[in-house]
């Protein structure tokens, strides 16, 4: 005790004054003092990119944007060599006019040229039939006189038989031309127009995959093909960041997660902005983690975080860029 310096002898003597409530409030002070401070969190901008490709394969012929560029909704960007397709989309219009011709046809039933000949061919066949009944005639009339023989007469009787049943043939010929085909047959042809109609409509969407363009406005983030290289169906050609698909990514510790939810408004500053940028909580991490390998303890849970994403505005996001590191506080 009589070591002590002039300093630590006034110190320990307040303190003995106050006693214990004086250490207990000089540590809340602290502690209030580290949840201050605690508000305030280390984060970065995630950015979620859009890569554009086609379903089909192809040459590249035109790349309309380049790296920095921003575009609009529905520019286009690329452009892949589309010959085999536009000539199957020729192919199947050629298919579907002949099937739509082929099913006119049977709906109408025979042209009226066909109908003047089958009208023709029974009008000789009555003049045939009026020349054979009179010929009949006169062969029974000479038979019962006794001058012709019966075979004569049978000959003459069936030669009239035959001649009429022609012109009945003829007669139903002419009624049946004018009927359409038989609603079968009318059936399987409508059945062709709708599969060369739906092989149309599948040639025109791979002629149409051919010239790609944006779904959403953004900026252009890096293109990966050069003009005149061969691109595989499916590979991305342009990478683009929409201003809605970046946000800021920050953790936060265990005491702090129950606190915050779904929509809470929170603020954020970056180097080379003065302001501080608006942003709202969209996603809180139901798992936990670890800042750097621990084994796990009552004395050591403080470590344990949890990550946040918040979303900003989309004039704040052009602002901002992927990596970028920023400074969350917690309204």
């Amino acid at each position: 005790m009589k070591n002590r310096t002039v300093a630590e002898q006034g110190v320990f003597g307040f303190l003995n004054r106050w006693g214990v409530p004086v250490i207990a409030l000089y540590a809340l002070g602290l502690f209030g003092c580290a949840e201050k401070q605690e508000k305030n969190y280390q984060g970065y901008v995630e950015g979620e990119f859009v890569y554009v490709a086609s379903p089909e394969a192809g040459r590249l012929d035109q790349l309309l944007v380049a790296r920095g560029d921003s575009v609009k909704a529905d520019s286009t960007l690329f452009v892949l060599e589309s010959e085999l397709e536009t000539a199957a989309q020729r192919q199947a219009k050629r298919r579907l006019d002949v099937a739509e011709a082929q099913l006119r046809d049977l709906l109408v039933g025979k042209r009226p040229q066909e109908l003047a000949v089958v009208r023709e061919q029974l009008a000789q066949a009555c003049a045939e039939a009026k020349r054979v009944s009179s010929s009949l005639v006169r062969d029974e009339s000479q038979f019962q006189a006794g001058g012709i023989s019966k075979a004569q007469v049978e000959a003459s009787r069936a030669a009239a038989e035959s001649i009429s049943a022609r012109v009945r043939e003829l007669d139903h010929q002419i009624d049946v031309a004018g009927l359409p085909a038989r609603t079968e047959q009318i059936r399987a042809q409508e059945a062709t127009v709708e599969a060369a109609r739906a092989a149309l409509d599948q040639s025109d969407w791979s002629l149409n995959q051919k010239t790609v363009a944006a779904q959403v406005a953004g900026r252009v983030f890096d293109t990966m093909y050069r003009l005149g290289e061969w691109v595989p169906a499916g590979r991305p050609v342009v990478r683009m960041l929409p201003p809605e698909n970046l946000k800021i990514r920050f953790f936060v510790p265990e005491s702090i997660v129950g606190g915050l939810a779904i929509g809470q408004k929170i603020s954020f500053r970056c180097d080379g902005v003065s302001s501080n940028f608006a942003a709202t909580v969209s996603y809180v991490s139901p798992e936990s983690e670890y800042t750097p390998p621990i084994i796990y303890s009552n004395d050591t849970r403080a470590k344990l975080v949890f990550m946040v994403e918040a979303r900003t505005s989309a004039d704040d996001a052009t602002r901002l860029h992927p990596g970028q590191p920023v400074e969350v506080h917690l309204k």
